[in-house]
């Protein structure tokens, strides 16, 4: 079920409808309002400014993203290959059964 979820960061009030689960919402939350700190310098509260620091956060979760997907791209792949290495092995090994069950 959807519900509204309102936050604050630098200053601005934002609101959402979300059928998340709570604690997954709030990582997110906490995710940007910490990427946005980082990249927000003291001072920086003008339209421009908030701007940018709005496209740094996004660059910054674009980049985890990449990195993620990326990770999960060689993680399937090592797996795929130590799969069709253990079946290949259960193969192996039933065929030596084979040629001994039928001598």
């Amino acid at each position: 079920m959807e519900r509204l979820v309102s936050f604050e960061l630098l200053g601005i009030e934002f609101s959402f409808y979300t059928g998340a689960p709570e604690d997954e919402v709030e990582e997110i939350i906490t995710l940007v309002t910490e990427l946005v700190q980082e990249n927000c310098s003291s001072g920086s509260k003008g339209s421009i400014a908030v701007g940018k620091v709005a496209v740094l956060a996004s660059l910054n979760i674009a980049s985890m993203y990449v990195d993620l997907k990326r990770d999960f791209k060689e993680y399937k792949q090592e797996n795929e290959e130590r799969i069709a290495h253990i079946g290949k092995q259960i193969a192996d090994e039933l065929a030596e059964e084979k040629k001994i069950l039928l001598r």
